[in-house]
């Protein structure tokens, strides 16, 4: 019984960080498409192939921190911004 307790907890807390993962590839997406930017011209900035920013923008890639952070600056945006955003819409998801 055990197992199926921290089975269950384990799922939620999976569900749990997906739909974080999709909040983040959702504002991401947002700030690069405010910014006027495409995949490709980001990914210039960034110095990656257009397939970098296309995988996360996909959820085939989980970024770093580090890697948010240049993202955003790259598109205008500090990384506190960036949270502060992230924040307000995790509020939002949780009612």
């Amino acid at each position: 019984m055990e197992d199926g307790v921290s089975g269950s907890s384990g799922k939620m807390a999976t569900d749990q960080q997906d739909a974080q993962n999709a909040i983040q590839r959702e504002i991401l997406i947002g700030i690069r498409v405010t910014a006027q930017l495409t995949q490709t011209q980001l990914s210039q900035k960034l110095g990656h192939p257009q397939s970098y920013v296309s995988k996360y923008e996909a959820g085939q890639r989980k970024l770093t921190l580090i890697e948010v952070r240049e993202i955003a600056l790259c598109c205008g945006v500090s990384l506190l911004d960036f949270v502060a955003q992230f924040e307000q819409e995790l509020k939002l998801s949780e009612g």
